[in-house]
């Protein structure tokens, strides 16, 4: 077998395998998150957990899927770790900007829920006063 389509291989095996436990992790993890945002409608976190867990599989499968194939015939043992590190590390980074992304968006949300709740009135209103007629 060449080494191009074993560094191919090891990249698909390696790629797929962190996408599925990265997913996994936020999946278990962030459905806590989501509940708290979503002040405590567990079944709407769940269902935004789910959908969340299935756009990052399909970008990053699709960006793994794009990224393998390459301009250089691997010639050496060296070069397959080079390629495969080069690969891998773009995933890697790729897979750490998805995760930030959402954990801003979902804390950005938090955040303005804690905001729409703090400025409720304090005291229910008594009474309603016509404006008058001079105003």
């Amino acid at each position: 077998m060449d080494r191009t389509v074993i560094a191919y291989v090891i990249y698909l095996v390696v790629s797929i395998a962190l996408t599925v436990w990265v997913a996994r992790t936020l999946s278990q993890n962030g459905r806590i998150f989501l509940a708290d945002v979503l002040h405590g409608n567990e079944k709407l976190a769940d269902a935004v957990n789910h959908l969340l867990v299935v756009g990052f599989y399909l970008v990053n499968l699709g960006f793994v899927a794009l990224y393998l194939s390459g301009d250089d015939t691997i010639a050496d043992t060296r070069g397959v770790f080079e390629a495969l590190s080069t690969k891998l590390g773009v995933v890697l980074l790729v897979l750490g900007v998805m995760h930030l992304g959402n954990v801003y968006v979902l804390s950005r949300i938090r955040r303005r829920g804690a905001m729409e709740r703090e400025q409720l009135p304090p005291v229910a209103p008594q009474d309603w006063v016509a404006p008058s007629a001079g105003a």
